[in-house]
Parts: structure tokens; C-alpha cells; sequence
């Protein structure tokens, strides 16, 4: 007679990871693992559950490397098809309602932003503890299960050299907040990614610490526009779009069709399965074309404001495709570059250029100095 594995349960949550989870060292000189856990409640629309806590896991040892409950987890967990909370950039995002309770048969996306200690040793696989209770019309019945045992990715972030010319560069919407980049969720193709996940927004930072000067709704008044946008690294030309004329700052535009999201952009492949994407470029700037062999540092166009950009900035992520759509965001590192400040309101493309004055509100960080081969987080200033 057939019986059940040994361990076999029924559980009210089913979970699936959209990346494998691969570390990366940021300029906390910590190391992180940044992906989403997207679950699903198996019990009937009649019936919710509470999910108390969510303890990632060293399979091998099931030491807890990382844990969410009350409203740390209601921040880090929402529907898949709500908005983002705060995404309009101008207000932080408001608390998540705690507890944390899923209704039956929907799908909820926590995102699972892990910091280890210098040092701490990476597990070679990840296992996910839920703990929490079926809200029964009896009272509540607590369960728990262990699930999604995921491998971590073993090959090193790509260590690049800087997308643009030496300068002062503020780095926005990187991660690992609440930003647009971070927790993107797109359902492309009949499957959900998150396109940026570690995609950052450079902006050129003068020396009155101002990113524009004069009229915002002029595009010649930010510092980043027509800026040099050079190669971080060796490789070949797989794609350029060039055309899209820039939007005008700095209302946000509509948004534009799938394939002209990105704007003018070139891609460039470094490594098998490996695109670096350089995009919102100004049109007419473009210097290569498809099939062309680039080397680090050479010019590849100017920044521009075309596409889905509200004011001129160079978007620039690893990708896992030649496509933008669909794709996956590994992360990533820089060789050297020193930190000056960081910014401590949201200041992105959407709000840039409707404050008072284009001068950043710089304050001092305590990673402040020299790094090498760092991740940038959110919202930093810094010297390449």
C-alpha cells in the first residue's frame, strides 16, 4: 500500500522563490541575500489565516538567519496585486495593518531582505519556517511548516567598473527599502519577475551639492543630462533602441508602451547569461551599434530623459536576458568608489525635480570613505 513521504503535511501556505537567492557584500561591509518568497493561501475564500512569523533557515543546520513577524513583516509582506505602499514617492510608506492576515486563496509576496554579519558563513541552502494560525469560526488553529528549501547562488556578483565619467553620483532607488526598483513586481508573459531588483538611478551631484539649477521643466537644468554614459565593462553589443525623444520634466509622463519602457538604451553582454543595461539615453546620443565590441570606460551615448524617466538619470542594472522583459536582476558590485553622504528623504525621478530647490539634503553616513567591491545602497552619495 502507498503511504505518504516521511513528513508529509497538509499546509495552508504553498511558497515559491522568483530568484536564486545570491549574496552580495554592500558598503555596510555586510553581506546580503535579497529576494521575494511568493506564497499562496491553499484554504478556501471562507477561510484566513494569520501568519505570525517567518524565520529563513541554514537547511543544513536549521540555524535562523533571518527572521519577520509583527510589523516588520506586515511591512515586508502585501498582495500581489496591490500598489506599492509610499510608491508615490513623496510620503513614506504607511505601516503594514498588523497582524499579517492573508485571506483564503490569495497570493501575498513577503520580501525577504537578509543581512549577515561580516564574516557570518552563507548557507548553501535556505529553508523557510512560516508560523501562524487558520482563523476558524471555532478560534484560531496554529500551524507551522518549513518549506521552499532554495540553494543560494555560489557565483560571485559581477565587480564593475563605474557606469559613468568621475564625478560626485547620487545613488537612488538601489537596495534594499521600499523602493520601485527593489520591490517591482511584473507579471510578464504569464509569470511574475522583479526586472529591478538591484537596478540603481545615477544622478550627477554638483559641487553645491545640487542635482539642477535654474528651471526644472528645462532639461538643459539638471546636471545628469547629457552626461557621458560609459561601458563598466568589456563585451558585445546585443541591442540599441534609439528614437524616443526625452520626456519633459518634471511631471511624471504617461506611461509608455512595454517595449519603449526603458527609452533609448544600449545592452551590452559581459558574461554568459550576464547583460549590463544602460538606459533612458538621449536620442540621436547613441555611439555603437549591434554586433559592436565595447571596452570598459568606452562612451556608449549620453543621459537623456526618454522612456519611462520623469528627469534625466542613467538606469543601470545586470540583467539575465538580452531583453528587459522579460528578465531577472542579479546583483552586483563596483571596484572602488568612496562614500560622501547619504540622503535621507526619498528623493527619486518622480520628485526630483518638484522640490523647493535641486540642492540634496546630504548628510553624513556611517560608511562614509573608500570601498572596493561594494554594492551601493539606497540613496548614497558618492565619488567614482
Amino acid at each position: 500500500m502507498a503511504t505518504a513521504a516521511p513528513g508529509a503535511q497538509f499546509t495552508p501556505l504553498t511558497a515559491a522563490v522568483l530568484t536564486k537567492p545570491t549574496p552580495f557584500v554592500a558598503t555596510d561591509g555586510k553581506t546580503h541575500i535579497s529576494y521575494e518568497l511568493l506564497t499562496t493561501s491553499a484554504l478556501p475564500t471562507s477561510t484566513s489565516l494569520r501568519l505570525d512569523r517567518v524565520d529563513v533557515r541554514d537547511a543544513r543546520t536549521h540555524r535562523v538567519v533571518g527572521s519577520l513577524s509583527g510589523q516588520a513583516l506586515a511591512d515586508a509582506a502585501n498582495p500581489v496585486g496591490d500598489p506599492l505602499p509610499g510608491a508615490d514617492g513623496y510620503t513614506p510608506a504607511p505601516p503594514g495593518p498588523t497582524p499579517t492576515v492573508i485571506p483564503g486563496s490569495q497570493k501575498w509576496i513577503i520580501w525577504l531582505d537578509l543581512v549577515l554579519d561580516r564574516g557570518r558563513p552563507v548557507p548553501k541552502v535556505l529553508e523557510h519556517h512560516l508560523t501562524g494560525a487558520v482563523l476558524t469560526p471555532s478560534g484560531p488553529s496554529a500551524f507551522e511548516e518549513t518549506v521552499q528549501a532554495t540553494r543560494t547562488g555560489r557565483t560571485p556578483p559581477l565587480n564593475l567598473d563605474p557606469p559613468v565619467r568621475p564625478g560626485t553620483w547620487y545613488s537612488s532607488e538601489s537596495c534594499c527599502g521600499n523602493t520601485h526598483h527593489r520591490r517591482g513586481l511584473a507579471p510578464i508573459n504569464g509569470r511574475f519577475d522583479v526586472p529591478q531588483r538591484f537596478a540603481i538611478d545615477w544622478y550627477r551631484v554638483g559641487r553645491q551639492e545640487q542635482t539642477w539649477e535654474g528651471d526644472p521643466t528645462r532639461l538643459s537644468s539638471y546636471l545628469s543630462y547629457r552626461q557621458p554614459v560609459v561601458a563598466s565593462a568589456g563585451g558585445r553589443v546585443v541591442e540599441v533602441q534609439d528614437g524616443i525623444p526625452d520626456n519633459t520634466p518634471p511631471l511624471t509622463p504617461p506611461i509608455p508602451p512595454i517595449e519603449n519602457t526603458v527609452g533609448n538604451h544600449v545592452t551590452v553582454q559581459v558574461a554568459p547569461g550576464r547583460y549590463l543595461l544602460y538606459a533612458h539615453l538621449k536620442p540621436g546620443s547613441l555611439k555603437v551599434r549591434e554586433g559592436d565590441r565595447v571596452e570598459s570606460g568606452q562612451v556608449l551615448g549620453l543621459i537623456g530623459n526618454s522612456g519611462n524617466s520623469t528627469t534625466p538619470h542613467l538606469h543601470f542594472q545586470v540583467m539575465t536576458t538580452a531583453e528587459f522583459f522579460p528578465t531577472d536582476s542579479p546583483p552586483f558590485t563596483f571596484r572602488q568608489f568612496r562614500v560622501l553622504g547619504q540622503v535621507e528623504p526619498r528623493l527619486w525621478d518622480d520628485n526630483l525635480g518638484v522640490q523647493p530647490t535641486g540642492v540634496l539634503p546630504i548628510t553624513p553616513s556611517p560608511y562614509d570613505g573608500r570601498h572596493h567591491a561594494r554594492y551601493p545602497l539606497d540613496r548614497e552619495v558618492l565619488k567614482f
